[in-house]
């Protein structure tokens, strides 16, 4: 099933100003106020989370693997489909990303900003939070396929590969880049060997729902960072 964009403004916009900001045509390379520009790539291992508004989950997959990944020279970023440009997260994925182990700081500073070509081009691997993400990415970008899973998707797919096998396929290049992409083909080669009900790969979308719905989202996407994380880890050894 297909996520729509939200249907309502977050706290502090005008419904005639979220409606204006919807009727906007998306931008289509790199803002000039990003604050965090694309690294060229070789520089570094860059990791991109995509949801729709990019307030709640993808955000929130965000600040968990930088908190995880960053130590490791690892650059993890997020943007939106559909994009509540600008705002911040909500004061519920604020709570799961502390109660998650992130900096409060950063999940406070969280812009969120449009889906653009430049940031998937740049990503070693794009991360969404459902399918529908998953779809948008790649016709943006249809070079990226091989590298862009939902990431429940991904932890399914890489939870087949034991640690040491990760590394025997890291082993075949030499720059952690190669390396990982190396990781990368093996974790994308198990597509069709471990069928899932397509629903299993999307976490649910809690915006401007209930407390519980946002628990059950964390709960969808916190444990499918430990696989990243591992996966990550093990190219990277």
């Amino acid at each position: 099933m297909t996520i729509p964009p939200p249907d309502g403004p977050p706290s502090g916009m005008s419904r005639r100003e979220w409606r204006e900001q919807q009727e906007q045509p998306a931008p289509t390379s790199v803002p000039e106020n990003d604050a965090s520009p694309i690294i060229p790539p070789g520089e570094t291992l860059t990791v991109l989370t995509v949801c729709t508004g990019n307030i709640c989950r993808s955000p929130l997959a965000e600040v968990l693997l930088r908190q995880r990944l960053e130590p490791l020279g690892v650059r993890v970023h997020s943007a939106g489909t559909h994009a509540l440009d600008g705002h911040g997260m909500p004061e519920e994925a604020l709570e799961l990303a502390t109660q998650g182990g992130a900096d409060p700081a950063i999940a406070a500073a969280h812009r969120a900003r449009y889906l653009v070509e430049p940031y998937i081009t740049g990503a070693d691997l794009v991360l969404t939070m459902a399918r529908e993400h998953r779809s948008a990415v790649v016709k943006m970008v249809p070079g990226a396929l091989r590298r862009t899973f939902t990431l429940r998707e991904f932890a399914r797919l890489a939870s087949t590969l034991s640690t040491e096998e990760a590394q025997d396929a890291a082993r075949a290049d030499g720059a952690p880049r190669d390396r990982f992409a190396a990781v990368l083909r093996a974790v994308g080669d198990q597509r069709g060997l471990t069928p899932a009900p397509p629903a299993d790969d999307d976490v649910v979308d809690p915006y401007r729902r209930s407390r519980e719905t946002y628990a059950l989202s964390g709960a969808q996407l916190t444990p499918a960072l430990d696989e990243v994380e591992r996966i990550v880890r093990a190219a990277l050894r």
